[in-house]
């Protein structure tokens, strides 16, 4: 066996102690609202009522291509709506905090709103139209795989800042909050989707009533943006689902963003588009290792038989040199909310609910895929040797 190959399985082992991130608070035209703390309130028979969504992702997972036409693509796995609303003005900011995020899961980062027919807590998310308000992709591919959205929101406190559009008509939306990460996705069914909900109440008086698609018609999995190789030189990237939405514009269709940085958080065109957020504190970095290809459900990347799993065929690609990944964590602090139920407990929040147990468990019932050498060489970039 060699030194590649224990590394690519050595490593594969240390992604089961690693996870992914969650929305953890919001900060709603400058009130501070709790998230749904998924390693805690999953498990408590009376969790507190929030504007956020619940979930039952509980191993810090995420969606894959395969379940685009599932109802878990609209807010996350067996996702319920929240029992609250917080007010927003349009035109106002809602700023979305993560409570960490793997440095070497690049990719855009996605925000779009529904409009409820009614209450948002008890809506029906498989009925709910998405427009997009915001978008972020590549903002620069200088050095393979590039800097992207998601370095944007490391480096904004594990955050970004949404402007709600001046002109859309008062009333009750779901605001739809989306990471996905490319790191795999050179392979069909790679790209890992990570959706977060909140609900919303915009008051004004703007009439503008935006059409959008259901959750479950936003992506395909050979969609330009979703299937694409990051580990290899891009001009442009595409950035999923429709065109953003912006006071007085049209949403349809797709369209491309390229790999210049771009800052408007209203523009008719799905460019990239930066964080609004400084960051507030200093994050703290933790050099560790990360698997960078997970299972179909899950967040590790062994098949069941503890080797590294395997990748379907790609294009010839640039091997680029290996970087080591980070996992960033939002410092430790006690965020203040509106009302005791919407708390967030202070320090950080374990990323792996249940111990981690469910991670390691639904990681193991990840698929085996074909080429042996485009995996290694994705495990390798992720450790220096």
């Amino acid at each position: 066996m060699s030194l590649l190959q224990l590394t690519a399985i050595l490593l594969g082992a240390a992604g089961s102690a690693l996870g992914h991130g969650y929305v953890t608070s919001i900060d709603v035209d400058g009130t501070t609202y709790g998230g749904y703390l998924i390693d805690t309130y999953y498990y408590e028979s009376d969790p507190p009522e929030l504007i956020a969504w619940s979930t039952t992702a509980t191993d810090n997972g995420y969606v894959a291509p395969t379940a685009y036409d599932d109802s878990d693509i609209v807010c996350h796995r067996g996702a319920e709506p929240g029992a609250l609303s917080a007010e927003v003005s349009a035109g106002g900011d809602v700023t979305m905090f993560w409570n960490t995020w793997p440095s070497d899961h690049h990719g855009p980062v996605i925000t779009y709103l529904a409009q409820c027919d009614g209450d948002c807590a008890s809506v029906d998310k498989t009925s709910l139209e998405f427009f997009k308000i915001d978008a972020g992709g590549l903002i620069d591919n200088s050095n393979v795989p590039g800097t992207w959205a998601t370095d944007e929101l490391i480096a904004a406190n594990i955050s970004r800042t949404i402007t709600i559009p001046s002109d859309i008509q008062s009333g009750n939306y779901v605001l739809r909050h989306e990471i996905i990460a490319l790191h795999s996705a050179e392979a069909l069914d790679g790209a890992q989707n990570y959706p977060q909900c909140i609900n919303l109440k915009v008051t004004g008086s703007g009439t503008a009533t935006p059409s959008g698609i259901l959750g479950t018609a936003l992506y395909k999995d050979t969609d330009p943006g979703i299937y694409v190789d990051i580990w290899n030189s891009l001009s442009t990237y595409e950035i999923p689902g429709p065109t953003l939405y912006s006071a007085g514009s049209v949403a349809t269709g797709t369209s491309t963003a390229t790999a210049t940085t771009t800052t408007s958080t209203e523009s008719s065109l799905a460019t990239t588009t930066t964080a609004d957020t400084e960051p507030s504190t200093t994050t703290t970095a933790l050099a560790t290792l990360t698997a960078s290809a997970d299972s179909a459900t899950g967040t590790q990347d062994t098949d069941p038989t503890g080797l590294p799993e395997q990748t379907s065929g790609s294009p010839s690609q640039v091997t680029p040199q290996p970087e080591a990944p980070t996992v960033v964590v939002a410092p430790s602090s006690s965020t203040q909310t509106v009302a005791a139920t919407t708390s967030v407990p202070s320090g950080q929040v374990n990323p792996h609910g249940n111990g981690g147990k469910g991670h390691s468990q639904t990681c193991k019932a990840s698929k085996k895929r074909s080429s042996g050498i485009s995996n290694r060489r994705r495990h390798a970039r992720d450790i220096s040797i």
